[in-house]
């Protein structure tokens, strides 16, 4: 009997770190955060095997998005749960790339942090990478349908080319290294979602689609909705905008079985001025 077909989506954004330090034109993340909560929760409200995948995530954030997300929810809504750790310490210093999904909705089989440098296993920055980095990676079984997903989120270094390039190769080495794991007989759909810092032209996108395959290009022009450009800044800073973020996937085959259906860019401004973020979230819609 053929497993019944299950919809995906798949959100991803830089909701920009919580400190201090704010860029002209920024506002402080009390000023943000139900910005961002009021579209995790709109984007997600009728898909309960959403995954929410979020950069520079800071732990006070982090507590502000799971108390968030569970506050308020209509009735028979799903509780969220994350995975996720500081990648200063691989507990709860410096920030996060945590994946946020319904417990109730899928079961997770596995989970870990690896850390992008030369000692993948504790936390540690190589090459010319100006911060630590790191991919979070979850193995997530579907409890109606047995489908199990391999779901990864990272954010690579803004200053390092070499450090993006070495990134990118771990990451492919990890989903080659899961599909001889013990997962193998398991995991029917992969992706990667997360700001690359990289654009098309550039090493770590480059690398990542000699085997995967970007969201963006496997919907019709005519069938995307919003912008094309990912990260906006705040308005005052001097370098172009651009298209950094991402949501990648292998090819369709017999054992990857992620066909995406749906591609969007949301706003991140609306009539009162605020920008929720320096970067427009991505939200792509796949059918396992």
């Amino acid at each position: 009997m053929r497993t019944p077909a299950v919809p995906i989506r798949v959100l991803t954004h830089n909701i920009r770190h919580g400190g201090s330090d704010l860029f002209k034109g920024e506002l402080s993340w009390d000023d943000r955060k139900q910005l961002l909560l009021n579209e995790f929760k709109h984007e997600t409200r009728y898909c309960d095997e959403s995954f929410i995948c979020l950069q520079e995530v800071l732990h006070d954030q982090l507590g502000d998005v799971v108390t968030g997300l569970n506050q308020d929810i209509y009735p028979g809504a799903l509780e969220w749960a994350y995975i996720g750790v500081g990648r200063e310490n691989g507990q709860e210093a410096g920030e996060y790339s945590p994946i946020f999904y319904r417990a109730s909705v899928w079961q997770l089989a596995h989970w870990e942090t690896v850390w992008l440098s030369e000692t993948p296993n504790i936390p540690s920055k190589s090459w010319d990478a100006a911060s630590v980095r790191i991919v979070t990676i979850g193995v997530f079984q579907h409890r109606k349908s047995g489908n199990t997903v391999l779901a990864m989120n990272t954010h690579l270094d803004d200053q390092g080319s070499r450090s993006r390039l070495e990134a990118a190769r771990i990451i492919l080495g990890k989903i080659h290294e899961y599909s001889q794991h013990e997962f193998f007989n398991l995991i029917s759909g992969t992706f990667l979602a997360g700001d690359l810092n990289s654009e098309e032209n550039q090493e770590a996108y480059q690398e990542l689609t000699t085997t995967l395959l970007d969201a963006y290009k496997q919907v019709p022009t005519s069938h995307r909705f919003g912008d094309y450009i990912t990260w906006t800044g705040f308005g005052y800073e001097d370098e172009p905008r651009s298209r950094i973020d991402y949501a990648l996937v292998p090819k369709e085959s017999p054992k990857q079985r992620l066909k995406v259906v749906g591609y969007a860019v949301l706003p991140n401004q609306f009539d009162n001025g605020v920008l929720s973020s320096d970067h427009r979230a991505v939200v792509v819609d796949f059918i396992l």
